[in-house]
């Protein structure tokens, strides 16, 4: 990417045993060959824009260039922490990029081509690097020759984040490789192949983002917010990714590589013992029965939730249908690919979440459906997009309908705020049911139960009021956490701020749970917490009977839920509830935990 073109002829090559530091956000040891994502150069595309778009599309620039300088910040901020001299080196690069990117020729220059000669953004950023490489390249001095390719990176940069550029080549890399960026986005990630990608590592990324999280959905080690990740490394290059000790190793030593591979080895190892857990039943030592469903962000992690036998699906991401392409999947489409799905299940429930585009999940599909805002977390996405542009929410719901005479389907709306929103939506659903009725097409019968997230605090807050509307609860710690705390949790930098066990968070989920359970309906966690055997115990503690994960997590869950004593797991949720303190929360959870091994 640009960061590693940037390091040409200034970076130094990679040493031996390199140990970089960043944030494990996927378990487990990948070790081979590295594969360097370069952005390359893009295709610009050229339109002519009419009069009354000109300022919206200066807008559109105006957006990518911020978001370019909040990437160049990023990238300073993390060089900080490298070496004395390499932070120097860098830093003074970074320097120049940003000053690129305020105020300089280039940003007045594309500007003035926008307006005056009614280009489009993207044509506009190539025609005035075009320009200024040549007038750089007619004074005939060293100095500026050199700043020629400076220009272009910045320039490559801002056509990045204008044409919300993808990666497409990760089906043709060896088998085994680790793939190294500056930053990977979800539907980067989407394209990954569990059997060909060994993990990747990026220097920007923080634990809790959708890139994370789609990361353990596939199972790939992962290291995030890598400091110097891409500096000196090569293709080729022997890399290690230590998903769970957040290191990512260059060009080993001998005898470091054998220690790696033999602490994969035994976790290959406990993997397989975990396996030997799938037809035991998810029970408390006390007899407590607990549902352990699957998180799907991909329809190919069907066959992995059944293998470590999950009771069902407790949150699809219907994303996927949708990103990675340049129209919408239409209705047939997405029926075919949600009855495939559902009949795989084979009676089990599986829980599908409406469109949740937004943030940091980009479709390109739906580039017009909106502009990217200035805080993508609190504008236009999820329930909010579908009830804008009601179409996308009909076709959705008509797939769901229709999959669902195929099997046990539920439906669950993200992003819920209020009651009218539910009303709405089930208007809409009314709606939609008559006309298949009409067109004489089979659906679900009786029709699926409708469900939402509680991702928001004041949903969780009015949860009382939420739930005579509702078949079901899903409280999705992910976005919770983050709302309820003020926190990226996609940004490295705030990354040791994001913590589930804030007293706030705990209480909205207390809240909402005993909402549910006085309105006599299902609720679950689907979030990141349920995967994590360290809240097991609390989250049971708190009344929660059923929790949906990564594939991959299920196995531990069951083991820690299986030697858990639900009686004494309630005591202490109750001793944890009366605390303010979250290191003191932290402390009692950890102590109960660490008794029971």
């Amino acid at each position: 990417m640009a960061d590693r073109a940037s390091g040409r002829g200034r970076a130094t090559k990679a040493g031996v045993d390199r140990l970089l530091r960043g944030v494990g956000v996927s378990s487990g040891i990948a070790i081979g060959p590295a594969h360097v994502v370069d952005a390359g150069a893009l295709l610009a595309p050229e339109y002519a824009i009419p009069e009354d778009g000109l300022e919206a599309e200066v807008q559109r620039f105006a957006t990518a260039a911020d978001k370019a300088r909040r990437q160049v910040r990023k990238l300073k901020t993390k060089s900080s922490a490298l070496p004395d001299s390499a932070a120097e080196e860098i830093g003074i690069l970074l320097d120049a990029h940003f000053a690129m990117l305020s105020g300089s020729r280039l940003m007045r220059g594309v500007e003035k081509r926008i307006r005056q000669d009614k280009l489009n953004a993207e044509a506009a950023v190539q025609a005035e690097i075009t320009s200024i490489a040549q007038s750089f390249a007619d004074m005939e001095d060293a100095y500026l020759a050199a700043r020629v390719a400076d220009v272009r990176e910045v320039g490559q940069r801002l056509l990045r984040n204008l044409m919300q550029h993808k990666y497409q080549a990760f089906s043709f890399l060896p088998e085994g490789c680790i793939v190294l960026a500056e930053d990977l986005s979800p539907a980067d990630t989407a394209l990954m192949d569990p059997r060909r990608i060994g993990g990747f590592a990026t220097m920007l990324g923080g634990p809790e983002g959708h890139t994370a999280i789609m990361a353990r959905s596939l199972g790939l080690p992962a290291v995030l917010g890598t400091l110097g990740l891409l500096q000196g490394v090569q293709n080729g290059d022997t890399v290690v990714v230590d998903g769970i000790a957040g290191q990512v190793c260059v060009n080993p030593s001998p005898d470091v590589l054998d220690g790696y591979r033999r602490r994969r080895a035994e976790l290959l190892a406990e993997r397989a013992q975990l396996k030997t857990l799938r037809k035991l039943p998810a029970i408390t030592r006390d007899g407590t029965a607990v549902t352990l469903n699957a998180n799907l962000e991909l329809p190919r992690e069907l066959d992995g939730a059944l293998d470590v036998g999950a009771s069902g699906v407790g949150l699809l991401r219907t994303e996927f249908l949708f990103m990675n392409r340049e129209d919408l999947p239409d209705e047939d489409e997405q029926t075919e690919i949600l009855t495939r799905i559902v009949a795989s299940m084979d009676g089990k429930p599986v829980t599908a979440r409406t469109l949740d585009i937004g943030g940091e999940k980009i479709a390109t599909a739906l580039r017009g459906y909106f502009s990217e805002p200035t805080n993508p977390a609190l504008g236009l996405r999820a329930i909010r997009l579908s009830l804008k542009e009601p179409k996308l929410l009909e076709t959705q719901l008509a797939a769901m309908l229709r999959a669902g005479a195929h099997g046990n389907l539920r439906i669950l709306l993200p992003m819920i705020s209020s009651v009218a929103e539910v009303r709405r939506v089930r208007e809409i659903m009314a709606t939609v049911v008559r006309r298949l009725r009409r067109r004489g097409v089979k659906i679900a019968h009786p029709l699926p139960k409708l469900g939402i997230m509680i991702e928001i605090p004041g949903a969780a807050l009015s949860a009382d009021g939420l739930a005579p509307f509702c078949d079901f609860f899903a409280i999705g710690t992910n976005d919770l956490i983050q709302y309820t705390l003020a926190i990226d949790r996609g940004d490295e930098q705030v990354a040791d701020l994001y913590d589930p066990l804030h007293p706030a968070v705990l209480r909205l989920v207390q809240f909402t749970t005993e909402a549910a359970l006085r309105a006599r309906i299902p609720v679950s966690i689907c979030g990141e917490m349920a995967g994590d055997p360290r809240y097991t115990a609390l989250l049971l503690g708190l009344g929660i009977r059923e929790l949906s994960m990564a594939p991959n997590n299920l196995p531990v869950v069951k083991r820690r839920l299986r030697g858990l004593d639900l009686v004494e797991a309630t005591r202490r949720a109750r001793t944890i509830m009366d605390q303010t303190d979250q290191g003191r929360i932290a402390a009692l959870l950890d102590d109960f935990n660490d008794a029971a091994v």
